[in-house]
């Protein structure tokens, strides 16, 4: 199992047999996650979760005592950051229970039932995290606040719908974790209230670029080329300035100078920056550059291949493994073993693959489809035929019904795959039925239209 971030290892004497529980509940499910010989059942989910709320519940009766109840502490309790809450004295039975509130989230996603509670609470740390991130990088577009808050709502929106059926005390907790990252959001959108709309293009445009030379400057072999084009870029945006300023369409300097202007500047320093490290960053930091290289590389791949080769709970060492290079900063900056600062090219390189890391994350969690992993090759076989379908019907349709026999020989022989209408797995009933069932009617009308058009074609030739 991958580490947790480092924490203190103070114990109250009463929680020794909850922290004995709930590392085994963690051993248990370290142990199913790695178990790859079969699919993940909702049963065992449930049961181990089941097994972790009890813990919470003896948890929480011994902290009320001390007026500290789990779901207390401005809602970040489990996700033991100190940076975050520098006031909070972390204990080792929280570090576990965050690891086994992480695992059974993401199992959640992995046996489809994405819509649920617990499966908020992974999310929630992926989006504190870059929301964290983003702030410190100073620069972001209303588009990915946008998306963010979106996730949000819809998180809140997942947590309203288990209020009769989950423990209050998690919902609380991750109700609260949810207005954490509410807030941040908003502090974010505040500091973007006054951009006009006249120059939110200009401001995009520029934020794509600062990003587009942080990844260059992360490739392989480094392309001074495309720094070249992104400078001429700039130079471009430049250009259209008068008297120091960027003009609307009425010849008025809109609000938000500053921010645009700021932003500019800094694209322009960092193109140089990276222009004269060509892609060399300090030996001193290249062992967690080249580690942090190779989780952005392995997630991006992921998102090339979600669909075939992702098991949600695999994206847990990625998370720890993130959090503890992201832990291992000194007041946010990277230090080798001698304590020597990284210097501002090694900084904002490692910050960006660590933002980008987790922007993978995210984006893998939001894309993971409610279906269990035990239904998903049906599940994709059915989007790639929609996918044809669809294609099919946009390039004009077929010329004769029978050009569709492949795909309704396909459609039927997943049809009869079922059970009394059911998609089975030896006894098993996986979650996401209604979800294959939908895909799969919808394929059967696509190909139903497109057969109709063809024989009403052939009618009107004959």
């Amino acid at each position: 199992m991958a580490d947790s971030p480092a924490l203190q290892t103070h114990l109250d004497p009463k929680e020794q047999p909850i922290l004995d529980s709930v590392l085994h509940l963690r051993d248990e499910l370290s142990l199913l996650k790695q178990d790859k010989s079969t699919y993940v059942k909702s049963q065992d989910v449930i049961a181990i979760y089941d097994r972790l709320i009890e813990q919470v519940h003896l948890l929480n009766s011994i902290r009320a005592e001390h007026g500290k109840p789990l779901e207390s502490n401005r809602g970040w309790y489990l996700h033991a950051i100190a940076r975050w809450l520098p006031d909070l004295r972390f204990k080792i039975v929280d570090r576990v229970l965050d690891d086994c509130f992480q695992l059974i989230s993401l199992f959640f996603l992995t046996i489809g039932r994405n819509n649920e509670a617990p499966a908020v609470y992974s999310m929630t740390s992926t989006v504190r995290r870059l929301l964290d991130h983003l702030k410190e990088a100073a620069f972001f577009s209303a588009k990915d606040l946008e998306s963010i808050g979106h996730t949000l709502d819809t998180m809140h929106n997942t947590l309203q719908r288990g209020n009769e059926t989950y423990s209050p005390h998690l919902l609380t907790l991750l109700e609260n974790r949810i207005n954490v990252c509410r807030n941040l959001l908003a502090d974010l959108r505040a500091s973007l209230a006054d951009l006009s709309p006249a120059l939110t293009p200009v401001h995009e445009r520029l934020v794509s670029i600062l990003r587009s030379i942080s990844a260059a400057n992360t490739r392989s072999k480094f392309p001074s080329s495309d720094i070249e084009g992104f400078r001429a870029q700039l130079k471009e945006i430049k250009a259209t300035m008068v008297d120091g300023k960027f003009l609307g369409e009425d010849n008025t300097a809109p609000t938000g100078q500053d921010i645009v202007i700021g932003l500019l500047e800094r694209c322009f320093l960092w193109s140089d920056i990276v222009l004269t490290r060509q892609g060399k960053i300090d030996e001193r930091f290249k062992a967690t550059y080249d580690k942090l290289c190779e989780i952005r590389n392995q997630l991006e791949r992921l998102t090339l291949t979600q669909a075939w080769s992702l098991r949600e709970t695999d994206l847990y060492n990625f998370q720890r493994q993130l959090d503890r290079i992201d832990e291992s900063r000194i007041n946010g900056n990277f230090e080798d073993h001698t304590g020597y600062k990284a210097d501002l090219h090694a900084q904002r390189t490692l910050l960006y693959l660590l933002r980008r890391s987790y922007a993978y994350i995210y984006s893998l969690i939001i894309s993971s489809e409610p279906v269990s992993e035990a239904l998903l090759p049906i599940f994709n076989q059915l989007q790639t035929l929609r996918r044809c379908l669809i294609e099919v019907k946009r390039s004009g349709g077929v010329s004769s019904p029978r050009e569709l026999y492949p795909y309704s020989m396909k459609l039927s022989s997943i049809d009869n795959m079922r059970v009394d209408g059911k998609f089975m797995v030896g006894t098993d009933i996986p979650e996401g039925q209604g979800s294959v069932s939908a895909l799969l009617a919808e394929c059967f009308d696509l190909q139903y239209e497109l057969k109709v058009e063809a024989e009403e074609r052939e009618t009107d030739e004959g």
